[in-house]
């Protein structure tokens, strides 16, 4: 690599550090969610302001060609995919019995309601103004499906945790819901992203080898792949905890540098496979949570600082870098989507909720908590226009609606809160006039 050509990637890598970093803060420091403050931070940078007011120079710094674009790409994978190990290993002692009649049913009503809602969403609408490179009309009705039913589990936990309800039933429940949404659409992002790269990589990995060419082919063979490496996944992980149990980790040298070292093996055999990489990273979080609290020489604690404190935010100030608000905006569609959005996934929550006899103030919260998109929402606008399933217009209204969304989920239970309709942590919960008499409030 040319001086010049490290110079860029330095420069440019400090930059996006420093925008996610002070603009994310700044939104801690008024209780908003700093993903979005991150991805604020890289939009300074991008053609939407910087490439306005300096276009050379916001050129120069970050070219769109070249060995400085291909490192802070690959930065941006990593950030990527270590998110979603993350994620993944942050789902664990959420499952309550009290609460498993409530989780199930409106997890099913409020993922398939809002689902087939999207599935019906794109027949009504020209989907030649939103088909990426890839031109796939099946892969881009399941993502804006994927998108108007996924919540966001970090983003709603982290609002939760600042209005200080995180250890409540309320909570519970949300996250709970949330982790049975987020692993079913993980599995169809999954089979969307194989089937078009797939067809747009020949030669390599399974589906090569086995002369898979046709659209019905493609999606059986993604559908049986995904599951089967979930399954396999689920059993190694559960014949690991009977071996080993569920004591405290004992620290061990180089325990942090074994477990990259399989997530990276598991992403290279996902690559092979045609299951999509962010899945597998998914999946290998998924599986590698213990319960209890971690300690701080836990091996997943000294992951997650240093992803939060790199890797992560580089991440979204990338995705708000590449959002061109001057150009590639489509106003009322984009007020259109996020409005259809909400009302979906608010509906049926709340249909779910109502279904299961909570009170109507119960079912409220939970419709606005798991209206949330965040993080999730935004990994499914990037990897849909990295894989040519979306152009740059509905990219920028996918990114909008996860933003959009998780800053309305915080107004709103913030709200809640400060009227009493929920309570903070060691507070006594509203009794709801239909709630049962043997119903345990959690304090």
């Amino acid at each position: 690599m040319a001086s010049v050509d490290l110079f860029k990637l330095i420069a440019g890598l400090v930059l996006l550090l420093l925008a996610a970093h002070l603009v994310g803060r700044l939104f801690a420091r008024f209780r908003q969610p700093p993903v979005i403050g991150e991805i604020l931070g890289g939009l300074l940078l991008g053609p939407t302001v910087l490439g306005q007011f300096a276009p050379q120079a916001q050129q120069w710094l970050f070219p769109a060609e070249g060995p400085a674009a291909v490192g802070v790409s690959l930065i941006y994978q990593l950030g990527m995919l270590l998110l979603m190990f993350m994620a993944g290993v942050e789902m664990r002692t959420v499952f309550s019995r009290a609460d498993r009649n409530t989780v199930a049913v409106v997890s099913l009503v409020g993922m398939v309601v809002p689902f087939g809602i999207g599935l019906l969403m794109v027949k009504a609408i020209d989907t030649s103004a939103l088909v990426g490179p890839a031109n796939n009309v099946t892969a881009l009705t399941l993502t804006i499906a994927c998108a108007i039913a996924v919540t966001s589990i970090p983003v709603i936990a982290r609002i939760m945790l600042d209005l200080g309800i995180i250890r409540s039933r309320f909570a519970r429940m949300v996250l709970s819901v949330a982790v049975l949404e987020d692993i079913v659409l993980n599995v169809i992002i999954s089979i969307t992203l194989g089937m078009v790269a797939a067809r747009g990589e020949e030669g390599f990995g399974v589906v090569a080898l086995l002369g898979i060419n046709t659209t019905v082919a493609n999606a059986v063979y993604h559908v049986v792949v995904s599951v089967a490496f979930f399954a396999v996944a689920a059993l190694i992980a559960v014949w690991i905890r009977r071996r080993t149990g569920d004591r405290p980790p004992v620290p061990r040298p180089g325990e942090v540098a074994v477990r990259l070292v399989v997530l990276l093996c598991v992403i290279a055999l996902c690559v092979v496979l045609g299951v999509a990489p962010i899945f597998g990273a998914f999946v290998v979080g998924l599986m590698s949570g213990r319960r209890g609290k971690p300690d701080d020489n836990d091996a997943l604690v000294s992951i997650r600082r240093f992803s939060s404190g790199f890797f992560i935010p580089i991440y979204f100030a990338v995705v708000g870098f590449r959002l061109d608000l001057v150009h590639a905006l489509d106003l009322w569609f984009t007020a259109g989507f996020i409005l259809v959005a909400c009302v979906a996934k608010a509906a049926s929550v709340y249909l779910g909720a109502r279904m299961t006899h909570r009170s109507e103030l119960d079912s409220a919260n939970l419709a606005v908590a798991l209206n949330a998109r965040g993080g999730p929402g935004i990994v499914l606008a990037t990897v849909a226009y990295d894989a040519g399933i979306v152009n740059e217009s509905m990219f920028t209204t996918l990114v909008l609606t996860a933003v959009v969304t998780s800053q309305l989920a915080g107004w709103a239970l913030e709200i809640a809160v400060r009227r009493g309709m929920l309570k903070a942590d060691g507070e006594e919960a509203p009794v709801s006039a239909e709630r049962k008499p043997d119903d345990v409030v959690v304090r």
